[in-house]
């Protein structure tokens, strides 16, 4: 039987720290690596980016638009980043924030979360704003592979609010509605459970929400968005042992030096270990 993505996280965050680090090959990334923006660049930006840190964070999370943009080739380096990243002993989170309903957020779930699928990933970023019932084939497909979803509930962007802190007749908002369907998915869940949240790192003070979902919770935001490591506690409260602190820019931006990028990404794990509370 397959460990389920919560257990298997929860190992990687205690042998590794909870470090994320996005792999994004924006154009101007690739530009300031000294890439062509074109398939060979992206393949040489991922790759690289795989052999310097697959050894020793927690989770990737490629941003799939970025390889999108190169249509099946670059859909095909993105499989075989996910292939390496893995083998490499890395957690891939999947950001492709898929979001529909039926049979066509089935076939969404199949392509990243089915074991036999080109891009199998450990966990899905999800949209739930076409209902959160629309992700049940995701949820199903996920318990049964033994992977995991991130939902999206309190992102960072300004745009986000007019969705996720509308207020439901209920009195309480979207966003917290989304915390309380996933505390529910988790429950029982030991010692993590497989269904998160994304909770943007640069929020600020989230004390009026639940955030102890018994699941992880991605936090974006780190780094060149503006937010640090020391602001984890204030945000998050007494959830902050299950964040998973997402980095992209801050780390990617050293490349293509190997051992720079692994530098700036153990001077990020090391600000976001000294945040923690004792254990």
């Amino acid at each position: 039987m397959t460990e389920p993505f919560g257990a298997r996280l929860r190992r990687a965050m205690d042998e590794r720290g909870p470090l994320c680090v996005g792999i994004d090959p924006h154009a101007s990334l690739l530009t300031e690596w000294g890439l062509d923006d074109d398939v060979a660049g992206l393949e040489r930006f991922s790759r690289t980016v795989v052999e310097a840190l697959s050894d020793r964070i927690a989770v990737f999370k490629p941003q799939m638009a970025f390889f999108e943009r190169f249509g099946s080739r670059g859909v095909a380096v993105l499989e075989k980043t996910v292939e390496e990243a893995r083998a490499g002993g890395a957690l891939v989170l999947m950001d492709a924030k898929r979001g529909d309903i039926g049979s066509t957020m089935a076939a969404y779930a199949e392509a990243f979360l089915r074991k036999d699928s080109p891009l199998f990933s450990d966990a899905l970023t999800v949209s739930p704003y076409l209902g959160y019932g629309s992700l049940s084939p995701a949820i199903a497909l996920a318990r049964e592979s033994g992977s995991g979803l991130f939902v999206l509930a309190l992102t960072s962007n300004p745009e986000g609010r007019e969705v996720q802190h509308a207020v439901r007749a209920d009195g309480r908002n979207v966003g917290a509605t989304m915390l309380a369907h996933l505390a529910a998915e988790n429950t029982g869940e030991e010692p993590l459970g497989s269904f998160g949240a994304v909770v943007g790192a640069t929020l600020g003070d989230l004390s009026t929400y639940d955030l102890d979902i018994n699941g992880p919770l991605l936090a974006p935001g780190v780094g060149a968005q503006g937010a640090t490591p020391a602001d984890l506690p204030r945000v998050f409260g007494a959830a902050i042992r299950n964040v998973v602190p997402n980095v992209s820019r801050g780390v990617l931006r050293h490349g293509p030096d190997i051992g720079a990028l692994r530098a700036s990404a153990d001077r990020f794990a090391d600000e976001i270990r000294s945040a923690l509370p004792a254990a």
